[in-house]
Formats: C-alpha cells, sequence, structure tokens
C-alpha cells in the first residue's frame, strides 16, 4: 500500500516575531492517502512546509492581544468567539501564572488565524496536519502501528491534558511534539469534510443515512485516532471554543529562507 515517497529532512529556524522566539521545523512534503478523499484522487501531494514545533502557549497568545486587543477576552466580537473564549484566563484577561506555558485553549478558528496571520503564517490545512501527525517517535508512518495508534487514543480520554505544558513529552520523528496528547488542533479547512456518523456519502449527508455509515467512505477503517479528529472537527463552527482546542502555525516552505540560515 503507497504510504509516502518522502525522506524526513530535520531544519530547524527561530523567527523572532513580535518579540517571540519562535521555532519551526522543516516537514519535507511528499504524498499520502488521507482517512477521507474521493476514489478518483485518493493520493494527495503535499508540498513542504514549516511547522511549529509546540502548539502555542498561553503567554504567547497574550503577547499577542497585547498587539492586537481586538482579540482580547473584552473585547472580541461574538461573531468571532463564543462565550467560552479564554475562560480559563481572569477576569481582567491575565494568564493564570500555571497556565503560561500551557497550549492556549478556547480559543476561537477566527483567532487562531489571526494570530497565525499577523506572524506572516498560518493555519495548516487538514491534510498538512494529518501529514505530519502520522508520525512516531520512530516513524514517518506510523498509522498501522496498533501500539502507536492506541496511544493517540487513549490520550483523548484522559481529563484536562490542556493543563499540561508543552514540549514535555517525546518529539515525534520530525521533531515535532504535541501533535498528540495535548489538545485538539484548529486545521485551516476544518469543516471541509462533514461527517455526521449517519452518511455514506461525503457529499450528501442526507440522502444516504443508514447506522455508522460515515465510515464507509473512509480509506482506513482502523484508524480510530483519525476518525475522532475528522468527527469533531466537522462539529465545530469557527466561532466555537473547546477548553481541549488548540492551535499551530504553519508557514509556506521558502528555499531562499533555508539559503540564509
Amino acid at each position: 500500500m503507497l504510504r509516502y515517497f518522502t525522506i524526513a529532512i530535520l531544519f530547524f529556524f527561530h523567527l523572532n516575531l513580535n518579540g517571540q522566539d519562535l521555532e519551526m521545523l522543516k516537514i519535507e512534503g511528499g504524498v499520502y492517502i488521507p482517512l477521507y478523499g474521493s476514489q478518483e484522487e485518493v493520493q494527495v501531494e503535499i508540498e513542504s512546509f514549516y511547522m511549529d514545533t509546540k502548539p502555542v502557549t498561553h503567554q504567547e497568545f497574550a503577547e499577542f492581544i497585547k498587539q492586537y486587543p481586538q482579540w482580547s477576552k473584552e473585547n472580541v466580537k461574538a461573531l468571532f468567539a463564543d462565550a467560552s473564549y479564554l475562560t480559563k484566563w481572569t477576569a481582567d484577561g491575565e494568564v493564570p501564572k500555571h497556565l503560561k506555558n500551557s497550549p492556549v485553549n478556547n480559543v476561537s478558528w477566527y483567532a487562531a488565524k489571526a494570530y497565525c496571520e499577523c506572524q506572516d503564517k498560518r493555519l495548516p490545512t487538514t491534510d498538512e496536519w494529518e501529514f505530519a501527525a502520522k508520525a512516531s517517535e520512530n516513524s514517518i508512518d506510523a498509522r498501522e502501528d496498533s501500539l502507536f495508534n492506541q496511544k493517540i487514543v487513549s490520550g483523548y480520554e484522559k481529563p484536562k491534558t490542556y493543563l499540561k505544558e508543552v514540549g514535555q513529552s517525546s518529539p515525534n520523528y520530525y521533531g515535532v511534539y504535541d501533535l498528540h496528547g495535548l489538545v485538539w488542533e484548529w486545521v485551516y479547512d476544518f469543516n471541509s469534510i462533514m461527517i455526521t456518523g449517519e452518511s455514506r456519502s461525503n457529499n450528501n449527508t442526507d440522502a444516504n443515512l443508514f447506522c455508522a455509515g460515515g465510515a464507509v467512505s473512509a480509506n482506513d477503517l482502523m484508524n480510530y485516532a483519525a476518525f475522532m479528529r475528522y468527527a469533531i472537527r466537522s462539529s465545530l463552527k469557527a466561532r466555537n471554543t473547546m477548553s481541549n482546542m488548540g492551535f499551530r502555525c504553519v508557514k509556506d516552505y521558502d528555499d531562499e529562507l533555508e539559503l540564509n540560515q
């Protein structure tokens, strides 16, 4: 079975933007088969890109708000975030000391997108995120490793993992931390694939209803962790916030930037 045609090249660089030292890492592009896709276009080509090595923390998001106060707890418009936005912060908009190095949570898609764009970065696409997240510590593609999948699913069952500090787990094959085990993460096209759990067609969620049909069009029926991720994404609206939802940013690959390191 086709999985990938790529070799990981570890490459770090730092961006100092808005006073923040942000470490990114190059994810070498390749081809992979996503959990969902049309039969005519099963393979998806991923261009090389840079990814934050860790999720954005509360402290980093607080620095962002200093420059863009329209995204503060008191100023954000209801159109862009629900009532639980930054709910773990104090009433005057301060980050509790014990959360500073934990992944920021209760942020909407709008706020996450704005954070990334203010740094000349962006949210990853679903395919980019899944492409990087299929790597275990020792394998670039561990989707058929039962222990790897069990570890991810078990992590989803643990309570309040959003309280942990970022970067405390082992990095994956690329050197990226915490793609699993802390929080779900926003992706740019989070609602591009709708899963109702009752439909057997990604194109028509009403016409062909039957029990557990959401799995029928999937390419890997054993990848329970991916099913959960696609399901949670399809349940969200852009203004929604969750205690176990954070984000990280990516950036388009730039060979000139690499040459200058």
